[in-house]
């Protein structure tokens, strides 16, 4: 809660233990203090209701006030934190990311499938493709993707929108994966992850005035994560431990997917890896692409599905 609401909640509370009935105070956000740090908090907030969907941030201690609550007024902990730190946290930008990688490459050089023709008409079909998702970054090598989408909570009072939509990049997925099958007859499987973007009020993509640096307005981390997905699932195939499949999805993105069943409900198949941010202990969900995609809530559904989309 804003520090600005800290002696109305006081004066609240007061009423409360006197028997006087009053409107609760202010607004809160729900947050679930994970780990206390020498110098800050970590938190995972809970921005939305219409999503299981948890943002792990950090409180520096700084912008802590003090921490408030009632069992008399049945009034749950408060941490009161400084105006500018709370008001930030609703308007900086956050971002999805996404790994999609082609399979079986290395066979491919060895028969000699990859032609300078293919690769190009991969490069112009991901050209399309961005130009129809103009709001995702799209930075490709010949046999992998990397996506990125920023979002924001928004509020009512800035006329910013919640836009987080991890939806849209599991179907941009299945049109990666026609793309790769027409001109390069190669599986793809993706990997998923969301999280904070430590980048303020930028622009998804910085290219240089010389055009040959592209920075991707990110930390590294989440593309750690994203790595560490990936050498876990690779490892657990070659053991045996569970099967090759589409997509690999950290727990955090799974879980704010809106799907007609409750994500425990699913019994999804599921393995723990080792997070390079937040939890020391993780996990990521691997299933079809179109088992998702078909559980997803009506409001979700994509009318541009990849059987009706141009594949160039």
């Amino acid at each position: 809660m804003d520090e600005k609401y800290l002696k109305a909640f006081e004066q609240y509370c007061v009423n409360g233990f006197n028997g006087i009935e009053s409107e609760p105070v202010g607004y809160i956000c729900h947050i679930a203090v994970k780990q206390i740090n020498e110098h800050s908090f970590e938190l995972s907030w809970y921005p939305t209701y219409e999503r299981l969907h948890e943002v792990v941030v950090n409180l520096p201690k700084d912008q802590f006030i003090i921490c408030v609550g009632s069992w008399r007024c049945d009034e749950k902990p408060h941490l009161f934190v400084k105006s500018g730190w709370l008001k930030h946290l609703y308007l900086k930008q956050y971002s999805v990311f996404a790994l999609i990688d082609a399979a079986d490459v290395k066979a491919a050089i060895e028969e000699g499938q990859l032609s300078r023709d293919k690769l190009i008409n991969i490069r112009n079909a991901i050209d399309a493709l961005a130009i129809k998702y103009h709001n995702i970054s799209f930075i490709s090598f010949a046999d992998s993707l990397i996506l990125k989408s920023n979002w924001t909570v928004g509020t009512f009072e800035d006329n910013i929108p919640y836009n987080y939509s991890p939806e849209t990049l599991l179907y941009i997925f299945q049109e990666v994966q026609a793309i790769y099958k027409k001109h390069l007859d190669l599986n793809v499987y993706g990997i998923f992850s969301q999280g904070s973007n430590e980048y303020y009020d930028d622009s998804m993509l910085h290219i240089s005035a010389t055009q040959n640096h592209i920075c991707l307005n990110s930390l590294g981390t989440p593309f750690a994560n994203l790595e560490e997905i990936h050498r876990t699932a690779r490892c657990c195939i070659r053991n045996n431990t569970h099967p090759k499949s589409e997509v690999y999805m950290d727990e955090d993105f799974y879980r704010s997917l809106k799907l007609k069943f409750d994500f425990e409900e699913a019994n999804l198949a599921k393995q723990n890896y080792v997070s390079k941010i937040g939890k020391e202990q993780s996990v990521y969900y691997y299933t079809q692409c179109q088992h998702i995609l078909d559980n997803l809530r009506e409001e979700m559904a994509y009318s541009g599905r990849v059987e009706d989309s141009v594949v160039f």
